[in-house]
């Protein structure tokens, strides 16, 4: 973890978002691209259909404009592909995703068993620290973490101490608007700059009933978490040992 964490300080980040359709659904799709593991991915992202909100985790492979990006179908999944990692090459046989980047977006297939659908998507924002640092367009990182009833999106932002993430925010599922926001110090400039993989700066789990979520910092070593518990009587997420 330590060696993810000092390469993702060190500028990490070229992440590119994308929207568009897949067949006739809307989609927003986001993806990281790096120089590669000892498994050969290099790439990861995360998308989510509009009409539900829950992004799904890819991971996959770029040759050249062309990109394979698999879906992750369950947690074992996500903890052997992502967070464990190999160094055996992981294959890209049977992945949903086959598109083809241009300057403007990406066209391309998406398909599971016998079903098949095109994909025509727009770039609409990018994200890179990897030189001077810009960002282009509103950037959103749709994280990977959510709860039965919550989406989280990263909003971020470039300032004079370098780019982090400016605010959170938490969308229902159901209605799709924001429930709440959560907003961090641009000053210091550290929310969400911390994981190898952008989309794992905020994390869930479950304490004593409650949801609780995790917001990854920087600060030059290992960096720290921050986390917020939903305060049932309120329903919002409160950081924890805050005073209310």
């Amino acid at each position: 973890m330590l060696l993810l964490v000092q390469k993702a300080a060190a500028g990490w980040y070229h992440v590119e978002n994308y929207e568009g359709s897949l067949g006739p659904f809307p989609i927003h799709l986001s993806i990281q691209t790096y120089k590669g593991f000892g498994s050969g991915i290099t790439v990861e992202g995360s998308y989510f259909y509009d009409a539900k909100q829950s992004p799904i985790a890819l991971y996959g492979k770029a040759n050249g404009t062309k990109l394979v990006l698999c879906e992750i179908a369950d947690n074992n999944e996500f903890n052997r592909v992502i967070i464990v990692g190999t160094k055996t090459p992981i294959g890209s046989t049977g992945c949903s995703f086959s598109i083809d980047l241009n300057e403007s977006g990406a066209t391309g297939t998406w398909s599971q068993h016998a079903t098949k659908y095109p994909v025509t998507l727009k770039k609409v924002a990018t994200l890179d620290d990897t030189g001077d640092g810009k960002i282009d367009g509103a950037f959103a990182i749709p994280f990977w973490a959510q709860t039965a009833t919550s989406m989280f999106s990263g909003i971020y932002t470039k300032t004079g101490s370098g780019m982090c993430m400016a605010k959170m925010q938490i969308i229902n599922k159901t209605s799709k608007k924001v429930d709440q926001e959560i907003t961090f110090d641009k000053g210091d400039c550290n929310a969400g700059m911390l994981m190898t993989p952008i989309y794992l700066n905020v994390q869930t789990f479950s304490k004593k009933g409650s949801d609780v979520i995790s917001v990854n910092f920087r600060n030059g070593g290992a960096g720290y978490a921050t986390d917020y518990i939903f305060d049932k009587k309120a329903k919002q997420f409160r950081q924890k040992n805050l005073k209310k």
